[in-house]
């Protein structure tokens, strides 16, 4: 027993070591090979938690921290591993009550307080906002906006829409503004969001658009508040423009600390190239994720509560799911908990409320392929996995080649799997200044439908380290 504790302990260390450097996915396996050396050690499931939230896996973090629990219910540790992932699923009371048994073991523990006294104040929030909401009629921020008579002070000296209207040059006014680190006027900002909101919400739940033989687009993934990242895809690849046009395929916002400069500028964009410029909603164009993530904190930093607000509402508006030429189908997350889901379904969604926690709204946003055949339960601990099995039938099903879909970070940038019939990209280089990743973008051509992957590294951006404005239960559970 002596030797397998002792071999236990090594393999632990050097898990220790490779979650030092950064690189959690050897950190989780040895990890897990520590786990399988010795299943009574509670330590081993709370490291391994920790791993699982750096990589996103709230899922399988929770069930880590359960288990560590199940083992020593006094671990400590347990408990804040158990209420991070909770929160990061936006479990708010779940986790209250962990912070909760912290601080009847600890009553003088002035961290474990303060945890609790956070984590209080969002449920209290969280109710608050229900009741608001169960109002039979919720008013838009819009409503309460007298934008003709917002002043723009003459000290100011930064772009401005000509008429209420985004033009090239305001675009390209605006880039180089928030190059700088300079806001635009909350009037300019309010008047994006405003026609933003106007334009999405006469668009479908799932866009159909059709390339031409000469014409050829750029699909993005996630690009998650990294502005300069951004602003480097557009050096190599040209600025959006009928002859250019661009699909970005959710997430622009959190983690990343210059997620309103990403938001405005794709928003921007899409006003002023409203039939080549596509935006396709991510599981981070949500309430909860804003909450927890960065950029609600953000928004509130730079402009008002009542600004997130009405990014909360357009947000609402993108659609969920874009089809090119009848045969490639685009969305932020995957596909289905459940089989015979149509295209028809999704042109059905009602889109324009948070999301649900199941359902096919829910799993556009949320679910992961596996290599496996079948489906299993998400590491993320919402909506699925789904395997190859599970792409081939939904293709067959709907007379489509493949699927094109984000959410993931990759070593690559690209991963193509499930016999390529499912493609992921993403978009964020050295996703939060940590993963050591290249980010990617895919051409598609109308003349043949083949993905065409092009690679990119990051970008030196200024000293404002990625989830500066996020929740501080959030950061200090990361740690």
């Amino acid at each position: 027993m002596a030797e397998e504790d002792k071999s236990a302990e090594l393999l632990k260390e050097k898990a220790n070591n490779y979650f030092k450097d950064k690189d959690y996915e050897n950190a989780i396996k040895y990890y897990s090979e520590a786990v399988e050396a010795n299943p009574t050690n509670a330590v081993y499931y709370s490291n391994r938690s920790l791993a699982y939230l750096r990589t996103e896996c709230y899922g399988y973090a929770l069930a880590d921290a359960t288990k560590a629990l199940e083992i020593d219910k006094n671990y400590i540790k347990g408990y804040y591993r158990r209420a991070t992932s909770n929160m990061a699923l936006g479990k708010f009371k779940a986790a209250l009550k962990d912070y909760e048994t912290v601080v009847k073991v600890r009553p003088n523990d002035k961290d474990a307080k303060m945890k609790y006294q956070e984590c209080n104040k969002i449920v209290k929030q969280k109710a608050f906002e229900r009741a608001i909401a169960s109002d039979e009629i919720k008013k838009s921020v819009v409503d309460s906006l007298d934008i003709e008579n917002m002043t723009i002070e003459d000290e100011y000296t930064g772009p401005k829409l000509e008429d209420g209207k985004v033009t090239a040059k305001f675009m390209n006014d605006m880039v180089e503004w928030f190059k700088d680190q300079k806001k635009i006027h909350r009037k300019c900002a309010y008047q994006i969001l405003i026609s933003a909101k106007d334009l999405l919400s006469k668009l479908p739940s799932l866009v159909e658009i059709t390339l031409k033989e000469t014409e050829k687009i750029s699909i993005c993934g996630d690009t998650h508040g990294q502005f300069y990242d951004l602003l480097h895809i557009f050096d190599l690849n040209g600025l959006p423009s009928p002859a250019n046009p661009y699909l970005f395929n959710g997430d622009f916002v959190d983690r990343g600390s210059f997620s309103l400069e990403v938001i405005l500028t794709l928003f921007g964009y899409k006003l002023l190239y409203p039939d080549c410029f596509f935006l396709l909603r991510g599981n981070h164009e949500t309430d909860n994720m804003n909450q927890m993530y960065g950029f609600e904190g953000e928004i509130k930093a730079k402009y008002t509560a009542q600004m997130f607000q009405l990014f909360s509402e357009v947000f609402q508006w993108l659609p969920l799911a874009q089809c090119i030429n009848g045969k490639v189908l685009v969305m932020h997350g995957g596909l289905f908990s459940e089989d015979g889901v149509t295209l028809d379904d999704l042109r059905k969604i009602e889109r324009n409320r948070q999301p649900p926690d199941s359902g096919p709204m829910c799993d556009l946003l949320w679910s992961d392929p596996q290599p496996q055949n079948g489906r299993s339960v998400s590491k993320r601990g919402v909506s699925c996995q789904f395997g190859p099995d599970v792409t081939e039938r939904f293709l067959t099903e709907n007379k489509l080649d493949f699927i094109i879909r984000s959410h993931e970070v990759k070593p690559e940038g690209y991963e193509v799997t499930h016999n390529g019939k499912c493609i992921t990209v993403f978009s964020a280089p050295n996703y939060c200044d940590q993963m050591g990743n290249k980010g990617a973008y895919i051409h598609l051509r109308g003349s043949d439908l083949k993905p065409e992957f092009h690679q990119f590294t990051a970008v030196p951006h200024p000293n404002v380290k990625p989830m500066a404005y996020a929740n501080s239960l959030m950061q200090m559970g990361m740690m």
